[in-house]
């Protein structure tokens, strides 16, 4: 059975997300780092996105309440998940991040009263036995939580209960949904630095222009792939179909960054994997 096209667009915007660590660390060495680079970025981005925001006004406005919702918690699931992305270690903050499955699967049978049936439940136990091996095993319970992995487990959390208001509100379409997570993202990064958060850096033209790309073509790109797939898969599979984001950057960092992965960081990754070929392999249950 061939994966369907949500499932296929979900697993290549998640793979691009797992790399998304790359060009954040490599602009954060050019002076553009934390909540500034946020700013510039999904600032950069927001001018394409507001005039299908305007032009879809008579959809959102029959739910406004929902589409502020999604500006709050998409806007802070990708402003948190970023800046754990600029200073804390990848594969740490990507296995915070991606209990991101419990909150999916429960969050859909609580909310949106989906089914967890037998694979399922194996699938979050293998990708939750996978990030948990990644992350050490019992040596991760040693080390104290930092502010970083506070981020990172918060963004997790933020970004499945926005997805499945994603999901549940068929009626807002999905440019609209992603215009409030952009918006969202920008305000609450200006919000931030007019409380002294961050200052703002003094930065060169490439440097503008670099990171006004990063979210015009990146971020952007990977936000309507991931956030469409969304909508159009059940909310638990595809909180545990983005584990794949995972895997990815915690490959990428032990080639690119010469990290060395010991084996049972490597049988976290398998377990994982496993749990993303689950959910890819089982029948579609396409909405709207």
């Amino acid at each position: 059975m061939r994966p369907s096209a949500p499932v296929t667009v979900l697993i290549f915007s998640s793979i691009a997300w797992g790399l998304s660590w790359m060009p954040l660390k490599y602009l954060s060495g050019r002076g553009v780092q934390g909540v500034p680079l946020i700013a510039i970025a999904y600032g950069a981005a927001f001018p394409l996105l507001a005039p299908i925001l305007w032009r879809q006004r008579d959809f959102w406005r029959r739910d406004a309440r929902s589409l502020l919702a999604i500006l709050f918690l998409g806007g802070y699931a990708n402003l948190a998940f970023v800046s754990a992305m600029i200073y804390g270690e990848v594969t740490r903050v990507m296995v915070l991040f991606y209990l991101l499955p419990v909150w999916g699967v429960l969050g859909g049978r609580i909310f949106l009263r989906e089914t967890i049936d037998t694979p399922r439940w194996l699938a979050v136990a293998l990708a939750l036995a996978g990030a948990f091996l990644v992350l050490g095993g019992l040596r991760a319970l040693q080390g104290a939580v930092s502010w970083v992995d506070l981020l990172a487990l918060t963004a997790g959390l933020s970004f499945a209960l926005n997805n499945l208001i994603f999901r549940a509100r068929q009626s807002l379409p999905v440019a609209s949904k992603v215009a409030a997570m952009f918006l969202g993202c920008f305000l609450l990064a200006a919000v931030a630095m007019v409380f002294g958060v961050q200052p703002w850096p003094q930065l060169d033209l490439p440097a503008w222009g670099l990171t006004a790309v990063f979210g015009l073509g990146w971020l952007m790109l990977a936000t309507f792939a991931t956030q469409w797939s969304v909508t159009h898969l059940e909310a638990g599979r595809a909180a545990i179909l983005m584990i794949i984001e995972l895997i990815t950057a915690v490959a990428s960092a032990s080639y690119f960054g010469h990290e060395r992965m010991a084996p049972v960081e490597m049988l976290g990754g398998v377990l994982i994997l496993a749990a993303a070929v689950i959910e890819a392999r089982r029948p579609s249950v396409v909405h709207g």
